[in-house]
């Protein structure tokens, strides 16, 4: 079974900073992409930020951008998320992607992706 581990979530006043960490099997693609969607109670899955292993191209989400930092790690298949200066908005289950096409037409869409995380919980209060 294919292993998606996240972790760093939790609780967070408004303006805040919380760091999510996820590591997760690899690609079958030359060049793949790791990230993150999101899913607020009430509301669709949406993505957060992405990045393609080799390449190393960042995609962030609007409402994120100048916020959220993504990164990889030394570890293969390691990325994180750092935030900051967090919303009351930003409260969601967040779940790590895996294994996601680089070549694909942005925005990311959660079918392009083939392992996932279970999710972590980031609350973040006013």
């Amino acid at each position: 079974q294919v292993q998606v581990v996240e972790s760093g979530g939790g609780l967070a006043q408004a303006g805040g900073s919380l760091r999510l960490s996820c590591t997760a099997p690899g690609s079958t693609f030359d060049d793949y992409a790791m990230g993150w969607f999101r899913q607020a109670p009430g509301k669709e899955r949406e993505g957060v930020s992405f990045i393609s292993w080799n390449g190393g191209n960042i995609w962030y989400a609007g409402s994120v951008q100048g916020r959220f930092t993504i990164s990889r790690g030394n570890a293969k298949n390691t990325i994180y998320l750092q935030m900051n200066s967090l919303k009351p908005e930003d409260t969601a289950m967040y779940y790590c992607a895996s294994d996601g096409s680089a070549y694909y037409p942005l925005p990311p869409r959660s079918s392009y992706f083939r392992y996932w995380g279970q999710g972590t919980q980031v609350t973040v209060s006013s």
